[in-house]
This record gives C-alpha cells, structure tokens and sequence, in this order.
C-alpha cells in the first residue's frame, strides 16, 4: 500500500518525501539514483530503485492517493505523468517544472492537478513579502517601531471586532518592541460581548471619559477612524494608526491609514497583517478575530466578501470553537429582556418599516438585540429602536431584502443635530437631548416629544432616499423644530465613521 507516491531524482522529491513520512500514510519514493535511493532507505523510507517512466514504477500498488512528479527534468515529469493519469485516474497528480528548459510545461500543466514552478513560487513570495500588501505591512511596523507606548483605541462600546482587532493589533506592535494596551470608553454590556472577553481573557483597560491618553506616545483607531467620532478623544488629538473597514465621511489623518470598505469586518484585515508579518495565529487570537469576522458579517450573510471567508478559512484551524460555544451562548440578563418586551410592546409599523421608542435605557448594547429580533417579525425590512440615556438618545437600525442603505439614511436624518452613521443594513444614531432635558412635565411627555422627532425624521429621510411616499405615522402636531431640540453650540460633531449599534 502506498498513499502517497513521489516519483524523482530532485532534491525537491527527497525534501517531500522525508516531509510526508511524518504524516499518516505510507510513502513510496521512486527513483533512479542509486545514491539518494540508499539515503532515503537509511531514513526509513520505502525506496523502489527504477527509472520514473518505465512501467514497474508505479506498478502493483494499492490506495494510491497521490503522486508527485519531482524529477529535476520536466520532460521526465510528463512522463511520468501520463503514465500515472493511464494507471491511477482518480488520483491527485502534482508535478515538478523542472530545474531547467525542457519538456512542454503547458502539456505538463493540462495533465496535472497542480504544477510546482519554483521560479514563479519564489517570485510569488517575494511579492507577497515586498508587494503591495508586503509593503503595507513593512509600513505599519515602521510606525509602531517609532512608538513607546501605544493605546489600541476600539470605538465606544466596543463590539468583538473591535475588540479582536485591538488585540491583534496590540500584538503586531508587541512583536516590534512597541507596548500596547488595548483601551476603550463606555461599558461592554452584551451578555455575547462580556462572556466573549471574560473566556478569552483579554486585558482591556475602560477609559473614563475625561482621561485624554496623554500618559501614552502613540494612538491606534480600531474599527473606526476619526477622533472624537465614537469615541470620546479631543477631535484635534493626533493618531498614528488607522485600521477600520467603515467608509469615512471625511478624509482621515494619521501617520498610517488602512481603510477597505469592501471588507464585512474590520478583524479581516488583522489577518492579513498578521500572514505578512509571520506571526501566527496564537488561539486567542485567532478565535477573537474569527468570532468578529462572524459578528460583524451576521455569520456570513452581511456584506461578507470574498476576503472574509478566506480570512475565517485561514483561522479556523487555529481557534477554539468550543469556547465559541460558549461565548455564543452566554446568560441573558433581566434588563435585556425587559427592553426587547418593551420593544415590541411599543412597535408601530408603516408598511414594512417598523420604529419603538423603549423609553429611559440602561445599555445601548440591548437596543441592538431588540432591533435584530424585531427584524425577525413577519412582514418587516426595517426596524429602528430608540431610547434616552444619560442625555442622550440613542439609535439602532437595522434592515435587510431592501435597497435602503441605512448608514446614509440615518446620516440625512440626524448629522445635523447628533452623530449618525454606520452600514448599508445595519446602522446607529446618538442624538444629544439639548434642553429637552428641562422638560419639567411627566417623562412620558419627553418620550413622546423624542418619538416624535426620530420617528419623523426618519420617515422623511427614508422617503427621500427611497423615493417613495410614507408618511401618515403620527400626528404633525408632535413634530418639534431642530433649534428647539439641540443648541448649535451642545451639538455633536456632524459626521460618524462607525456605528454599529
């Protein structure tokens, strides 16, 4: 019996064959050289004398599942390898070029699964190391190298992309002698979010929101890009490093930018960076950035590129996808579930366009759960759930089967008065409440003032967008002016690079 056969007098049919006597299955070299015959015999390898081509080469053998054709000689391969597809059809042929001219390598190539060109593999390498991404690469070291002490900044609330890419990315700068500590302002609150640090042990350190990173030579954006924008920097602080797949409204300022918009997740293009810098994928590593790959794609079914799926193929061999599990299944809290209830109780649907307004929130993180559930109800493409916390209202979108896109459509709707933004089918808002906050009167009066304006803003918006009439919510009577909701002066910057709550 013999799996695998290696046919060949080349240094490259030796190195493969002592490669492969490692694994599982058992290997047979074919060769005519003498010498190396009795090298590879003293090695414990199985060794049958002949010439590649002749007949008894590949004869009397059995479960034979693939064949390499490494001779130094390319005419002895297509040899070889017509012989091998007469007398093993259904197994895997690869072939060796050859060291030298000779031999029709574009027959060679019509007769095997895969040719090895040692001049086109280094090329390819050198490209791959030197090229456009190579270089990339070689640029973001030589920043970090410039850096002491780096903070990996995730956006407010972080998401696990925005925590897995921070992480890697910390370890990219630790592998250069840079220190970096992953920060980030706001609260992780989703039970996923909490069980997905607390497993994979991962040290972050919460900024409170007066702390300006000023102990620290260098900040990196993670899954955003702009100071000032989803996170609570000093809008003139000076970065060094971008990396986010979000599309700027505006152009973006730092010492490096890497911003690909055509990625699902910001934890792709981690991958990457880590393939070229030949690091590895250490399992926490590896699992933090397949489950932000998975998170931000909504499992492959979200604007998931090509890219994305490579990414995740690259890293599953390397993560623990029980503990995935886990993370996946973590406890619900109380609050959560008292908001989606509330989301649904407060549902009001136009057509396939659904809003609620769930009042005084305690996490923005649940305002997203609930718009993700109420997208599952029958009928409905889009939803926007919106609650007031601590001065704030905040906004979470979501939509799918439309042409809508509701990053943009949350940024005609609220840029002029709040932050806004995010993706085509998943997108978020924070509006602050202004002097609506001296509303002395019961709260409700303040929810119905805030249902209103979202509501009708929205709507307007999303006609707009869509080209279409749909209107008739609410009465024009709780319609409010901009200027009584928000004063110039308290108002938020106009633009926001990410959003995904």
């Amino acid at each position: 019996m013999a799996r695998w056969v290696v046919l060949g007098s080349s240094s490259l049919a030796a190195t493969t064959a002592t490669s492969l006597a490692d694994r599982d299955g058992a290997v047979l070299v074919v060769t005519d050289d003498e010498d190396r015959a009795e090298a590879l015999a003293e090695a414990g390898i199985a060794v049958r004398e002949a010439d590649p081509t002749a007949p008894v080469a590949l004869a009397d053998l059995s479960d034979v599942a693939v064949v390499a054709a490494f001779d130094a000689d390319a005419a002895v391969n297509e040899a070889v390898a017509r012989r091998t597809r007469a007398t093993y059809p259904t197994a895997r042929l690869v072939a060796y070029a050859g060291d030298g001219p000779g031999g029709d390598r574009e027959r060679l190539a019509d007769l095997a699964d895969r040719v090895i060109d040692r001049d086109r593999l280094t090329t390819d390498y050198l490209l791959e190391r030197v090229g456009d991404d190579g270089l990339q690469t070689r640029q973001l070291y030589r920043v970090l190298r410039g850096i002491d002490r780096l903070a990996v900044l995730a956006h407010d609330n972080p998401d696990p992309d925005a925590i897995a890419s921070a992480v890697a990315l910390a370890r990219l700068a630790g592998a250069v002698g840079c220190e970096a500590t992953v920060c980030y302002y706001g609260e992780i609150t989703h039970q996923e979010n909490r069980a997905f640090v607390n497993l994979l042990e991962y040290d972050l350190r919460r900024l409170e929101s007066e702390e300006t990173l000023e102990d620290f030579d260098g900040i990196a954006l993670v899954d955003h890009s702009r100071p000032g924008v989803n996170d609570q920097l000093p809008e003139d602080r000076a970065i060094d490093v971008v990396i986010d797949h979000h599309p700027p409204r505006l152009p973006v300022e730092a010492q490096f930018v890497d911003l690909r918009s055509d990625l699902g997740a910001t934890s792709t293009l981690l991958v990457d960076y880590l393939e070229h810098a030949g690091l590895g994928f250490p399992t926490d590593v590896a699992t933090g950035l397949l489950f932000g790959i998975r998170v931000d794609t909504d499992e492959f079914t979200r604007q998931a590129s090509a890219a994305d799926f490579e990414a995740a193929a690259t890293l599953l061999p390397h993560a623990d996808v029980g503990l995935l599990e886990r993370v996946e299944s973590p406890s619900v809290s109380g609050d959560t579930l008292a908001l989606i209830a509330d989301a649904i109780g407060n549902r009001r649907q136009e057509g396939s366009v659904l809003l609620s307004c769930v009042g005084r929130i305690g996490t923005r993180d649940a305002l997203a759960q609930a718009a993700d559930r109420l997208l599952t109800l029958e009928g409905v493409s889009i939803t926007v759930v919106f609650g007031v916390s601590d001065g704030t209202i905040y906004v979470s979108a979501r939509s799918r089967g439309t042409d809508v896109d509701l990053g943009e459509t949350l940024r005609d709707a609220f840029s002029q008065i709040g932050n806004a933004g995010g993706h085509a089918d998943m997108a978020g808002a924070q509006i602050r409440l202004g002097v609506l906050e001296t509303v002395e009167d019961r709260e409700e009066s303040l929810f119905e003032i805030v249902e209103a304006m979202v509501t009708t803003r929205f709507m307007e918006a999303l006609e707009a967008r869509a080209e279409q009439t749909i209107s008739g919510i609410y009465a024009p009577d709780l319609h409010e002016p901009d200027e009584y909701l928000v004063p110039a002066e308290e108002r938020p910057p106009e633009d926001a690079d990410s959003w995904d709550a």
